[in-house]
């Protein structure tokens, strides 16, 4: 007899992809297959999921109906016979597809007038009531509300696996690029949201200089979207001259199941609260990550290798994409030599 199958409608941010990850597994207890619908920029979370059977990938533009696009998906999976659907998005959109396919299950939370086509809607909470977005997705299977702060054990933290031939693939562009370092650090410096998340080019490039002075074997590469080449240009342009060899910029310039495969092969990892944060904590790699206007509450990175630096100052966290106050003190204020003693101190203790 075959398993019952169920349909995840996946978030739009990578992030966001990762820290749905426990949910999935907690899904799969049920023993039924799982299968993903998701955009293509997300899709390379899902694939590195054990917990998934097959990835579907549609091109979905935020902020746009696509109504054919959505139709023509629908029909595919119509035929599936799917038993039950997890809407991780609040759009009203998201339950289009679902409704289409004639898939009976559709669990999801309230949002955007949509609850009376749902047959298990959740009430969701605003973000000062919610627990952790891990939590939060958590709660669709549990049917209430979970927090995962009640468990001691790495049972709820998401995890990635990466296929051999993905590393096989890795290796060459680390060959490529880092030709003399065997061993590397991975620098983030992109989040999506807004500069109210990103620490001060300037800080990461004298942190660069103090890693590449103190590992002197070691080479650092810097991981983003293409959204992030500016920024990352601007830290190679504080880097000592003598170091500019070891430091390489590949943002925007491999895919991002291929920055996956790269990170799980790095040495540790120094990033912003962003997508890249959660992909180093699913791949238990030593990580520093950097809060500034978020809440480290609410979106941390769920690994034991994890170190946060994190001020919390009287306005933080704001939740703004640009410091609103007009001096960013959250980020500014923690130093790069802060930094780079408490990545010792992972890379000793944690790695």
């Amino acid at each position: 007899m075959s398993k019952p199958r169920v349909l995840i409608i996946a978030p739009n941010w990578i992030g966001d992809a990762v820290m749905s990850l426990p949910l999935l597994k907690q899904i799969k207890t049920s023993d039924c297959q799982i299968d993903v619908l998701a955009t293509p920029w997300v899709a390379p979370i899902y694939e590195a999921c054990d917990e998934v059977q097959k990835v579907i990938s549609a091109n979905f533009i935020h902020g746009q109906l696509q109504l054919p696009l959505r139709w023509q998906v629908s029909r595919g999976l119509r035929k599936t016979g799917y038993k039950a659907c997890y809407i991780l998005p609040n759009s009203w959109k998201s339950l289009i597809i679902p409704l289409l396919a004639g898939i009976p299950q559709k669990i999801a939370y309230i949002g955007e007038s949509r609850s009376f086509f749902l047959t298990h809607a959740l009430p969701n909470p605003n973000k000062s009531e919610r627990p952790s977005m891990v939590g939060h997705y958590l709660s669709l299977a549990f049917n209430n509300s979970f927090e995962i702060s009640r468990f001691n054990s790495e049972d709820f933290y998401p995890r990635l696996t990466m296929k051999s031939e993905v590393i096989q693939a890795c290796s060459s562009v680390l060959n490529n690029y880092l030709p003399n370092s065997k061993n590397f650090f991975i620098i983030a410096p992109g989040a999506e949201f807004g500069p109210a998340k990103q620490w001060p080019t300037n800080h990461f490039s004298h942190l660069a200089n103090l890693l590449l002075h103190q590992y002197k074997e070691f080479g650092i590469l810097i991981l983003g979207s293409k959204k992030d080449t500016s920024v990352a240009d601007q830290i190679l342009y504080g880097v000592e001259p003598q170091y500019l060899a070891r430091i390489q910029n590949l943002c925007g310039k491999i895919p991002l199941i291929e920055a996956m495969g790269v990170l799980s092969m790095s040495k540790g990892l120094i990033s912003n609260d962003s997508g890249m944060m959660h992909i180093g904590a699913a791949l238990k790699i030593p990580q520093v990550a950097v809060f500034g206007s978020s809440d480290p509450s609410h979106t941390p990175p769920l690994s034991k290798k994890a170190s946060i630096m994190y001020l919390g100052l009287d306005c933080s966290p704001c939740h703004q994409r640009k410091c609103p106050l007009g001096h960013s003190n959250c980020l500014v204020n923690i130093s790069p030599e802060s930094v780079f003693n408490e990545f010792n101190l992972a890379l000793t203790t944690k790695g």
